[in-house]
């Protein structure tokens, strides 16, 4: 697929068509490749090769998009960026949720025993976030006066419109975002033994008026997570060239 195969491969997933378009225009000899009915864009950027791809909404979308990108193209990190709802009064709109770890918040077979969000199979509940990317995602919204914090971001197949959900969620996994896909990603990732790191600026507050929120709000929130984006993108390639 790249023309240079030896370079360092970053794999970029939104869950919507604003969340990498800018990305996409970046990409030096950019080309298009379709797989599973999703298109990935690819080329250089930042001395890397770079491929980027909106997934759809929800976690079964997302899932497809990240294998067949880690099988395509051979990606040696997956970074998943967009937008989330808040469940942490340390994050407002606009602000940033870098994940620590994912899990996905709607697996239930609490009636075997088992613990909320456990995935069966695998047996985990989390799945944890390569440690030097979350970094340098914080550091790239430090140097841009975006306010972030690190933490568990939840996944479920549902807009969380609900502020007795969302305090469910910060009560039984510690989360501090809420959205519809890193959880699968995560997931993916893991089996595939691919590094990956979650960006979720705040859209929305996940309670009861988080549907109004987010329609004033998501430009707003997606720009911020662009600028992040492209920052640590820009410290990876630093990196590795």
């Amino acid at each position: 697929m790249f023309k240079n195969k030896d370079l360092y491969t970053v794999g970029v997933i939104g869950a919507m068509k604003p969340e990498v378009d800018a990305i996409k225009g970046l990409l030096k000899d950019g080309s298009t490749y379709t797989v599973s009915g999703i298109e990935f864009v690819y080329g250089e950027l930042f001395g890397m090769n770079v491929v980027a791809a909106v997934c759809g909404i929800g976690k079964v979308f997302a899932a497809i998009c990240a294998e067949a990108m880690i099988v395509t193209f051979k990606t040696d990190v997956i970074i998943n960026a967009g937008v989330g709802g808040s469940l942490t009064d340390k994050l407002d709109i606009g602000d940033a949720g870098i994940a620590s770890a994912v899990v996905q918040h709607d697996m239930d077979t609490t009636p075997f025993g088992d613990p909320k969000g456990m995935i069966s199979g695998i047996n985990k509940v989390y799945f944890e976030c390569d440690a030097h990317c979350v970094d340098l995602l914080a550091s790239a919204a430090d140097e841009i006066g975006v306010r972030n914090e690190k933490g568990v971001i939840a996944s479920g197949d549902c807009f969380v419109n609900s502020s007795a959900k969302r305090d469910e969620l910060r009560s039984e996994f510690n989360a501090i975002i809420c959205e519809m896909e890193s959880g699968a990603i995560g997931h993916v990732c893991y089996v595939n033994e691919v590094p990956f790191c979650v960006l979720r600026t705040v859209s929305d507050n996940g309670d009861d008026d988080s549907h109004n929120d987010y329609a004033q709000s998501l430009a707003k929130a997606a720009k911020a997570e662009l600028d992040i984006l492209v920052g640590f993108l820009k410290k990876l390639g630093a990196e590795k060239n």
